[in-house]
């Protein structure tokens, strides 16, 4: 667990790369995760478009990412990302992250960033349980932190396509609290969707079905830290011609509700 948290956390200290020929373009070099795995993890490429966003432009925080997935991205070279300002304001800035591999799109993103504001607040959300007890905690794969849930997503019974687990990572710096949470947003929503198929679980990938993220979406509606308890609650309302799609909500253990977030994926099951 150490040893892949860590690797995520290099994975997210990206480098000033030099722009090849457009000085107005801020360019970053992102090292890749050591998994045994043939093909990149997609929240490892959210969570690299969100601080490739956030060193360009500092004085705001991300409020919203648009991400298309092109293509796989190879394990065996770093992705760069290429980031053009579309505008800058006071309080609001735009820009569009293209990561690429030699000269292969792998994803775009377009990204809004804000300064914070006060004004009247209102939530309408169901009511946050108590966090799950020790005797509930699961290892989900890719996720190298305290995650707890009650419903197993590697059971083949039918169930109601509906998710949600515990996460809270290990002390850490508060600005990464949004690439983070945009990595884990990422692992289960297709094992979500997969819920109501019996005789199928998110194991299957590979082999009774093929799947690949095609589009992700996260908003972030107030400052939160990972490193304190988070509930990830999530349902996918549709699977339908080859393709599914989720969204979730993140809230704090008092019911702050942080982030939402939606995904389409490609998800053939096999004959």
């Amino acid at each position: 667990m150490p040893e892949l948290w860590n690797d995520l956390l290099a994975c997210l200290d990206l480098r000033p790369y030099p722009p090849d020929t457009d000085p107005t373009v801020a360019v970053f070099e992102g090292s890749n995760q050591k998994l045994d795995y043939h093909r990149l993890f997609g929240g490892q490429i959210l969570g690299q478009f969100l601080e490739a966003a956030r060193l360009t432009c500092p004085s705001k925080s991300v409020k919203s990412m648009h991400a298309l997935f092109a293509r796989e991205g190879r394990a065996d070279e770093p992705v760069r990302y290429e980031v053009t300002t579309q505008h800058e304001g006071r309080s609001f800035a735009t820009v569009a992250v293209v990561a690429r591999q030699s000269e292969r799109v792998v994803a775009t993103a377009a990204i809004s960033l804000h300064c914070g504001e006060d004004g009247p607040e209102h939530q309408s959300t169901p009511a946050v349980p108590a966090v799950l007890p020790e005797e509930f905690r699961v290892h989900l794969d890719l996720l190298p932190w305290e995650t707890r849930a009650a419903a197993d997503l590697n059971a083949t019974a039918a169930a109601t396509p509906d998710f949600e687990f515990w996460m809270r990572t290990p002390e850490v710096a508060g600005e990464l609290a949004q690439a983070l949470t945009a990595y884990a947003t990422d692992l289960n929503l297709i094992g979500t969707a997969l819920r109501p198929l019996h005789g199928l679980s998110q194991l299957g990938n590979g082999t009774a079905f093929t799947s690949a993220v095609t589009s992700h979406s996260l908003w972030f509606h107030r400052p939160f830290r990972t490193d304190r308890w988070l509930l990830l609650r999530q349902h996918s309302p549709l699977l339908a011609h080859g393709r599914c799609f989720g969204r979730g909500d993140v809230l704090t253990e008092d019911g702050s509700l942080v982030a939402s977030y939606a995904q389409e994926a490609l998800l053939r099951i096999h004959p």
